[in-house]
């Protein structure tokens, strides 16, 4: 199973879908908070993305809540 970790900040909306999402269709995964870890912060910065939720699956970074780019990462449906 791939390595993945949802980046996320309090009382966000699309981090709370997310979260929710990976889930439903029981992938594991790490739960970073951008609001208390300035390293995960910046690492997001470094790769383009300004906002949460942030999701990284092995090596690929994807901004934002992207269920299609989610399950293209992870060869689901």
């Amino acid at each position: 199973m791939k390595q993945v970790a949802l980046f996320t900040l309090p009382k966000c909306k699309w981090c709370n879908e997310a979260k929710a999402y990976l889930k439903a269709k029981k992938i594991k995964f790490n739960l970073i908070d951008l609001s208390t870890n300035k390293k995960a912060l910046n690492d997001c910065k470094k790769h383009g993305c300004s906002g949460a939720p942030v999701v990284l699956i092995e090596n690929q970074w994807i901004c934002g809540f992207d269920k299609n780019k989610i399950n293209k990462a992870l060869g689901i449906k």
